[in-house]
């Protein structure tokens, strides 16, 4: 009998493979089982659990009017639970069966979420009680305490999982822990948080995270570039049961739990789930004009109905096409807190062997051969753009990414596509992850008409250089207007910045084929380097471009410079500086060439941790080849210098005096000093 009851227990436990010692842990929904009673060793007789402290009550403040929601800007969630945005602190109150003594009880809570929680992948998170909260670093410390209640502040880490955590009080008692149990009134949502410095979303304006995370309804501009027609949509991320949709698409989409804290990660498996190809995912597209048994795309007006119905029967819901995904795509990522908004380019590209080319083949007569052109032309197409840091890539490609649910081609084998990053893509810097080839070709592929002669060879009859992206455009922030955002994607058509941008495309391995299909060959006889001088605060400053001509060739270089400005993070705030020049590279020689950078170019731009960023390209104009390169750089901010008077005695009084030197040409106003001292001086602040 005991053998049968044994091989029962084991069906029940999910298969093990030999290279895991726990299985996958990759659904919010499923739960352990926590003991409420976890012995350390043998349990005394008199041992009386009732005898320590006790829980008897958790209050979250989870209602709408309530602190917590108020706060974190959760309140318009329609949801019973506790919701709120990591590396913020959020208030509880905990009722005893007595009141708590400091000196001798001991409890704290867990955190917990999914089936198998382990404290080093972030899914078992044990919060001890403390004296201070360090920002952005899980920790809890009583504010309050009043009869037999404490009241606690908790703060989250700033990179912790978004989703849904069970709480739990634990207590120690000589014997074992006790544990509240398991009580789902209790649970906790925890999402990104744009309004916290240490998110990878953080976004520094208030106005644009009010449109980009909190705006429930937007505007889908489509039609054509002549005839540009609007549509409104509804996102609804905050409507019943939406949230818990939108966490069941990582599930669905068997996302890592421990994975759930990066948005990069988010973005690219939520832009394969969000399209049913390969996956069973949320929307199946048609583009054929037969809609049977589903609803026409221009029939929806929102990504509710879409989100519940797929929530409820788990089968794609029919049909989409390129704005049913964008706009489900934003309520996602609105929904779980990371910026987004709905982004349209008019005339796109769909690139389909990301040669940087449409080939349109004509026949004898000169008209499109169908069974040979496999490329298109969209009239517009509709993809998001998520705002985030980027520390998988270098300084200054952070900031928004471009996303994209609708199915067009396989990226690593699936349907998905993104984040690519919109700085990348505008330098032509597509060798970062991911599709920045595919996007990039989306807004700048030429349209080359080519023929094939009688005897096989091809005859390129013309080339379109600008008839791709033409418009890309998004709603505006805070009304319903058309902001046009074609420069965040790319220079002036026609100028020279832009065809240095394609022509650094082509060097990153984007196979640009000309009629041989000749192997790229990079330029090698010449040499460019880049050098910025030590740049002081408020001061100019001088940035040095210097080529190597090693040949005997006497070259020309049509060179630009652009200068930005980046958040620490490497997210770019603005563009400062362009210049563009042409240099003449004399045989065998060196030739520098100074730019300087005039205070007055990034003063009014300054932000709180001065970086710089700049790109370089030059194209050699005999050989048509690309030269490119980037650099950061941080500004020199004036030191301090601190000095003390009188004894340094324990007991006594003593003067500190700060000097610094003002480096700019205007009087200072408003300075805070603040000065600290750990163990001998609270912090202070002083207004000068």
């Amino acid at each position: 009998m005991s053998e049968t009851t044994n091989t029962n227990k084991e069906q029940k436990k999910p298969p093990l493979n030999g290279r895991r010692a726990i299985p996958l842990n990759n659904s919010n929904d499923e739960e352990n089982e926590v003991p409420e009673m976890e012995a350390f060793g043998l349990i005394p007789r008199g041992f009386n659990p009732k005898d320590y402290l006790r829980v008897v009550d958790i209050h979250m403040f989870q209602e709408p009017h309530e602190i917590n929601k108020q706060q974190h800007h959760t309140d318009k969630y329609y949801s019973p639970k506790l919701i709120v945005r990591r590396g913020q602190s959020f208030q509880i109150q905990v009722d005893f069966n007595r009141p708590y003594k400091p000196e001798t009880d001991r409890f704290w809570l867990e955190y917990l979420i999914g089936r198998y929680p382990q404290q080093n992948k972030g899914t078992y998170i044990p919060v001890l009680v403390g004296d201070v909260l360090k920002p952005g670093e899980w920790g809890a410390k009583i504010t309050h305490k009043e009869n037999n209640s404490v009241r606690l502040s908790i703060m989250s880490s700033a990179t912790c999982i978004i989703g849904k955590f069970r709480l739990y009080v634990a207590v120690w008692t000589p014997f074992g822990i006790l544990r509240t149990h398991r009580n789902s009134a209790t649970d906790t949502y925890i999402l990104f948080n744009p309004w916290c410095q240490q998110d990878a979303v953080y976004l520094d304006d208030e106005k644009e995270r009010e449109e980009y995370v909190l705006n429930d309804v937007g505007i889908v501009f489509h039609g054509n570039i002549n005839d540009i027609k609007v549509r409104s949509w509804s996102y609804g991320q905050f409507e019943e049961n939406i949230l818990d949709a939108c966490l069941f698409l990582m599930d669905k989409a068997e996302l890592d739990l421990s994975g759930r804290g990066n948005p990069i990660k988010i973005c690219r498996v939520a832009s394969a789930v969000i399209n049913s190809r390969d996956d069973n995912g949320v929307i199946a597209g048609s583009w054929d004009n037969t809609y049977t048994y589903g609803v026409a795309p221009s029939a929806w007006t929102g990504s509710v109905d879409i989100l519940l119905e797929y929530y409820s029967s788990k089968q794609p819901v029919r049909y989409g096409q390129c704005w049913v995904f964008a706009g489900v795509f934003n309520t996602f990522l609105r929904c779980l807190g990371i910026p987004a908004r709905l982004v349209t380019n008019y005339s796109s590209a769909h690139d389909n062997n990301a040669n940087l080319q449409l080939d349109f083949f004509l026949d004898d007569e000169g008209k499109v051969d169908t069974k040979l052109t496999k490329d298109s032309v969209w009239n517009y197409h509709c993809w998001n753009e998520a705002w985030m840091t980027r520390p998988d890539l270098p300084v200054g490609f952070g900031g928004w990414q471009v996303v994209d649910g609708t199915p067009q081609e396989t990226s690593d084998g699936m349907y998905r596509c993104g984040p690519a990053s919109v700085q990348a893509i505008k330098h032509g810097h597509v060798c970062f992850q991911f599709d920045a080839p595919f996007v990039y070709a989306e807004v700048n592929s030429d349209i080359v008409y080519s023929r094939r002669e009688k005897n096989g060879i091809q005859v390129i009859e013309r080339i379109d250089t600008t008839h791709i992206g033409q418009l890309i455009v998004t709603k505006k922030v805070g009304d319903d207007g058309m902001m046009e955002i074609t420069e965040e994607y790319k220079f002036q058509e026609g100028s020279a910045e832009e065809r240095l941008a394609l022509e650094t495309a082509v060097m990153y391995g984007i196979k640009k084929q000309t009629t041989q299909d000749t192997v790229y060959q990079p330029q090698t006889d010449v040499e460019m380097e880049f050098q910025a001088q030590k740049a002081v605060l408020g001061s100019d400053f001088k940035v040095t471009i210097t080529f190597r001509n090693k040949s005997r060739n006497y070259y020309t270089a049509t060179t630009y410079l652009s200068g930005n400005i980046v958040f620490y993070t490497g997210v770019t705030k603005n563009e400062f500086k362009k210049h563009s020049f042409n240099a003449k590279l004399e045989p065998s020689s060196s030739s520098a060439f100074d730019v300087v950078i005039k205070s007055s170019e990034y003063l009014s731009e300054l932000l709180d941790q001065a970086s710089f960023h700049f790109f370089v390209t030059a194209r050699i104009n005999e050989t048509g080849k690309i030269l490119a390169t980037q650099k950061a750089t941080v500004l020199e901010v004036p030191t301090l210098r601190i000095k003390t008077q009188g004894e340094t005695v324990a007991g006594k009084e003593m003067s500190v005096t700060v000097e610094f030197t003002n480096p700019l040409k205007q009087t200072l106003e408003n300075v805070t000093l603040r000065l600290e001292g750990p163990g001998v001086l609270r912090t202070m602040k002083k207004e000068f």
